[in-house]
């Protein structure tokens, strides 16, 4: 006589392997991280200076930037080169995430999943680009030419930091913009005939939130 089943075991047993799997693709992808910044940290004053290049860039003879903070000198460079492992890795910690949740998707899902990850990595990194090459340089040069007379710019590096960090998400969120749209049309959330109507509600929109965020007018009054 066969005994009787226990069903809680086998939700049990689910949920904990689940747990276990989560917790090994944490740990790679977390090394994966540590391993890039370690390889990366011999360099970390220079990876800070080519982040700093286009402030550098347009300050006056003479001026530079400053540490306000006793270790600012070593962690702002530190953060700076944890930044850039985790965007190298970035990819494998993505695929890391993608192999957990794939066991439980269907396969339309699947089909989608994966551009989806991959185009959105890309379209960050194309924001990111186009904060550090065309908006920096402008932006930059305003700030420094807007500079009042008896004074010297001089920025903390931990402020250029946040400041630099704070613009690259914003930039990197603004481009991804493309990647939601179609994600919400392909889930049938939105309808392309709908998008079509808030059209210009989103452009007034975008003026508006553009107007708040900005510095002020290049062009002065």
């Amino acid at each position: 006589m066969t005994e009787p089943a226990t069903p809680e075991a086998a939700p049990e047993e689910t949920f904990l392997s689940h747990l276990f799997e989560l917790r090994n693709r944490l740990v790679h992808a977390l090394a994966a991280v540590l391993i890039v910044f370690v390889v990366l940290f011999p360099w970390a004053k220079e990876i800070y200076a080519l982040l700093a290049k286009p402030l550098l860039a347009v300050l006056p003879q003479g001026s530079s930037m400053i540490a306000t903070d006793v270790t600012g000198t070593f962690l702002v460079p530190l953060k700076v080169t944890l930044m850039a492992g985790f965007l190298l890795a970035l990819p494998y910690v993505l695929w890391q995430a993608w192999a957990f949740v794939a066991p439980g998707l269907y396969q339309n899902e699947k089909k989608l999943v994966v551009p989806v990850i991959v185009s959105s990595f890309v379209f960050f990194l194309i924001g990111m680009a186009f904060a550090y090459f065309f908006v920096f340089p402008m932006m930059f040069s305003f700030f420094a030419g807007y500079t009042p007379a008896g004074v010297q710019m001089m920025t903390d590096i931990d402020k250029y930091l946040s400041f630099v960090l704070s613009m690259f998400l914003a930039f990197g969120m603004t481009f991804e913009v493309p990647v939601v749209v179609i994600v919400l049309v392909r889930m049938r959330v939105v309808s392309l005939d709908k998008l079509r109507a808030i059209r210009s509600y989103v452009i007034v929109g975008a003026f508006v939130v553009g107007a708040i965020f900005t510095p002020p007018d290049v062009i002065p009054s």
